[in-house]
């Protein structure tokens, strides 16, 4: 049987809690160190694993501890400096998105994952859920004909309770990078990562458009690019909009033969359908339950226990990166 991977995790709030006991629970990892400057959020995650080290401070790993990789779920200006400290000290990581706040940040922790020849994970989870996986089905089996067309949107009724959020310099956007990187993902990734180009978006604050270089953080944005040969796609995310319920989560893939869709239930954040529409008629592919949220974490974590050496696909990380930086006019 294999020895669980032995993981520290920077950042224990809601969703470095949720990533630990997905973990914990699937068995594939133990906890060795737990660093969070919020007390609380250090005692919850003490709770789940009792016998972890806890530090209020990650500035300096302590060392003697037989550590195989870390989870990274701080704010993300730390993100590329931490992830890049913990590869060149021979260890895997598993950082939240964005892994970066620019392209050239992003390439940076990459190209330091391969020269330690260790695993690189990011948490784009939407890929993971059930409905995401079978809409991907529906394209690439070629069911759906031609896809000529991607329309994509992600409105929350709420906005981050985090004062970093809003700072550009430290959170590298608003919601385009909050909530869009998961749409590009799940765009690139159904896809299979064609070349894109032709890309451009509106960004709002509060209803005002924000020129360039802004020094304020959009809460609402309008983007469209093209995947090559010429697939259309378009891109609508915010913050704190009116939207009659806590979320709107779509993904829809128009074919020559039919549509697919993902979508989220009732406002929900977790639940999804996918669907396959004949034109009027729609025939459901995949819905809940379904316990998606640790998946990522999860196949991460299985690969550094059997070595965690690089893989390749953390280069996918950085044609988000870079589709991100053209939609924000830094390309």
């Amino acid at each position: 049987m294999l020895r669980p991977a032995q993981l520290g995790f920077l950042g224990v709030g809601w969703i470095g809690r949720h990533r630990l006991q997905a973990l914990l629970q699937d068995g594939s990892a133990e906890a060795l160190l737990l660093c969070d400057s919020d007390p609380a959020s250090l005692e919850a995650a003490a709770a789940l694993a009792p016998r972890a080290r806890t530090l209020p401070e990650a500035a300096h790993l302590p060392a003697g501890l037989p550590l195989d990789g870390l989870v990274i779920a701080t704010p993300s200006a730390l993100h590329a400096a931490q992830a890049r400290a913990a590869l060149e000290a021979g260890l895997a990581v598993f950082c939240q998105k964005p892994l970066a706040r620019t392209a050239a940040e992003t390439r940076a922790v990459i190209e330091a994952a391969q020269r330690a020849d260790r695993r690189l994970g990011v948490d784009l989870c939407y890929r993971h859920t059930a409905a995401a996986r079978a809409v991907a089905a529906q394209v690439r089996s070629g069911e759906l004909g031609e896809v000529y067309a991607i329309d994509l949107v992600f409105h929350n009724a709420y906005g981050p309770d985090k004062a970093w959020f809003r700072d550009p310099a430290l959170a590298g956007g608003g919601c385009l990078i909050d909530l869009g990187t998961h749409l590009v993902d799940l765009a690139l990734w159904v896809m299979d990562f064609p070349v894109a180009d032709e890309a451009s978006a509106r960004l709002y604050a509060q209803g005002r458009r924000l020129g360039p270089a802004p020094d304020e953080v959009e809460d609402h944005a309008l983007a469209q690019f093209t995947l090559a040969p010429g697939t259309s796609v378009r891109l609508a995310c915010s913050w704190n909009l009116s939207a009659g319920r806590d979320a709107v989560i779509e993904a829809h893939f128009h074919g020559t033969r039919g549509s697919a869709r993902m979508t989220n239930v009732d406002g929900s954040f977790y639940d999804f359908v996918a669907e396959r529409c004949h034109g009027t008629r729609a025939e459901r592919l995949a819905g809940p339950p379904d316990d998606w949220g640790g998946r990522a974490a999860v196949q991460w974590a299985r690969a550094v226990a059997t070595g965690g050496r690089f893989d390749a696909e953390a280069w996918q990380a950085l044609r988000v990166a870079e589709l991100l930086d053209q939609l924000y006019g830094r390309a």
